[in-house]
């Protein structure tokens, strides 16, 4: 057995280190995701105003959340499947179409959400 590795806050603190690393790898080599955290510096203020409760409030700004995590998941797929090889294969082209799936599903939580969210607000029930 190899030597076990840090536990308690050293563990947390590397943690922590290897997720700051991967937001920026994201931001410098994903557009796609520059684009959703654009997208949520606009709507995570708008959802204070929408909101009319706190749970449309964590609706609102949860699903915000769910398309940048959906985003990650699908960043780190293709990562992993174009360093394995620049041939094609079809595992590889499945891997991604469904980590673009999981990106396209958040979407659609996201406007789903906040349609019925607006409507509520402008219309009512």
């Amino acid at each position: 057995m190899g030597k076990p590795g840090k536990t308690g806050l050293g563990r947390v603190i590397d943690a922590f280190g290897y997720s700051m690393k991967g937001l920026a790898a994201s931001w410098k080599y994903e557009a796609a995701f520059r684009q959703e955290v654009a997208l949520a510096a606009v709507l995570i203020p708008t959802a204070f105003w929408l909101a009319q409760s706190h749970i449309e409030l964590i609706l609102l700004i949860s699903s915000v959340f769910w398309v940048l995590m959906a985003e990650l998941a699908n960043s780190s797929v293709e990562a992993v499947v174009d360093r394995t090889g620049s041939e094609h294969h079809d595992l590889s082209g499945r891997a991604k179409d469904i980590g673009s799936a999981l990106v396209f599903v958040s979407l659609v939580l996201l406007a789903v959400v906040w349609a019925i969210v607006a409507f509520n607000r402008f219309v009512g029930w």
